[in-house]
């Protein structure tokens, strides 16, 4: 068992939030034994996805490893065994790795066999994962390209707000290896993040496309937002953890400036109850919420509690925050009274444009959900750091 740390949760909140957690996944376990949850449900319900194909397929993955550190059940340890045969079988034939997304997929499955138990299969693993990840770094653009072939027009230097959470990978493969190569393309992606995905009024783009031959920046635009000028909810939630994240591994001061202005801008946008509308250019009205937005800003501000000051002048209003918000989720989003949802938190939104898990439960919403407990019980999680 990890020590346990004082949280700026109630205690007894957490602990029961986390008991709930493991009655929901224990209810999965004989499901998905050989299967993976989709990203989304379908009328509350994960339909199974057989094959290791997806960008989620890691969450619930990074589910059992939390619930192994937290109770030690070795349960949990035997339902990974055939998920991490099935991540280590992606890189090894290889086969689903056009995409950037390996940083979400190994960060929460193979690295934590690495980093709690020394898994020697997993490491090699990993680190094919995080070699596959650097061979789509574009060195004139000082980007990692997020999807699709890389010579295909329609993606070709396409960068995106959520490949923060895949540097993580890239910074450990380079920690565990000693080759700064790793490093280096994780934190030139980071900068360029900072300097183009970020705008003036410290929203951000989902999407923003380089020319990788002249180095030379394109246009943004979204991809799941309402519009290419406003604020998509979860593109924001992962600028703010994915900042701090990389500070974490840089000491660049400048990404937790910009995790902080990114926070700012969230906390200003929030409805009454604490937990975002899909798009922050919504403040108001019967727009869809979107739980696992809220559930990932939680652990952005957890993350980024770890590094600021206890003099920052902003500290007690992202304690309130952080409070507030994760009240909300387990007083009214949670589907403790749901007993026939799969997830753990309702009103999730995976893409409005396209009509795709639109207040459903959503796998990461659900892991986040859980690993923000975790971190407000243990101070901290291993599997980004």
């Amino acid at each position: 068992m990890m020590e346990q740390r004082a949280a700026p949760v109630d205690r007894d909140l957490v602990l029961a939030q986390l008991d709930f957690c493991r009655e929901k996944v224990d209810a999965l376990l004989p499901r998905f034994r050989n299967s993976f949850p989709a990203p989304s449900s379908e009328g509350l319900a994960y339909p199974a996805q057989e094959e290791n194909f997806d960008w989620t397929t890691s969450f619930y993955s990074g589910m059992l490893w939390l619930l192994w550190e937290h109770t030690g059940d070795k349960k949990y340890l035997d339902a990974l065994e055939p998920h991490l045969a099935s991540f280590c079988r992606r890189v090894e034939e290889p086969g689903n790795v056009d995409t950037h997304d390996l940083g979400f997929l190994y960060s929460l499955s193979c690295g934590p066999a690495v980093l709690l138990r020394e898994d020697g299969r997993a490491r090699g693993c990993f680190l094919k994962a995080a070699d596959y990840l650097l061979a789509r770094y574009f060195p004139k653009a000082g980007i990692i390209q997020a999807w699709g072939d890389l010579n295909d027009p329609a993606n070709r230097g396409r960068m995106i707000i959520d490949c923060l959470l895949n540097l993580p990978l890239l910074y450990q493969a380079s920690r565990l290896t000693g080759r700064g190569e790793y490093r280096a393309a994780a934190y030139s992606h980071a900068r360029q993040a900072q300097k183009y995905l970020v705008r003036q009024d410290d929203t951000t783009f989902h999407t923003f496309y380089m020319d990788v031959d002249t180095g030379e920046p394109r246009f943004g635009r979204t991809a799941q937002g309402y519009s290419d000028s406003s604020c998509w909810a979860r593109g924001q939630a992962w600028g703010v953890y994915g900042f701090a994240l990389s500070f974490h591994h840089t000491g660049d001061r400048s990404f937790l400036d910009t995790s902080c202005r990114l926070l700012d801008y969230f906390l200003a946008r929030l409805p009454e109850d604490g937990v975002c509308y899909w798009d922050l250019c919504f403040t108001q009205g019967d727009e869809p919420r979107d739980s696992s937005s809220a559930a990932i800003l939680c652990c952005g501000i957890l993350e980024l509690l770890r590094h600021l000051p206890l003099t920052h002048p902003r500290r007690g209003e992202y304690e309130a925050a952080l409070r507030r918000i994760m009240a909300a989720l387990a007083r009214d989003y949670t589907t403790r009274d749901t007993p026939r949802a799969d997830g753990l938190l309702l009103h999730g939104v995976y893409s409005k444009p396209d009509g795709i898990g639109v207040d459903e439960c959503m796998i990461w919403g659900d892991y986040y959900y859980m690993e923000a407990l975790f971190r407000l019980l243990y101070g901290t999680c291993a599997y980004w750091i």
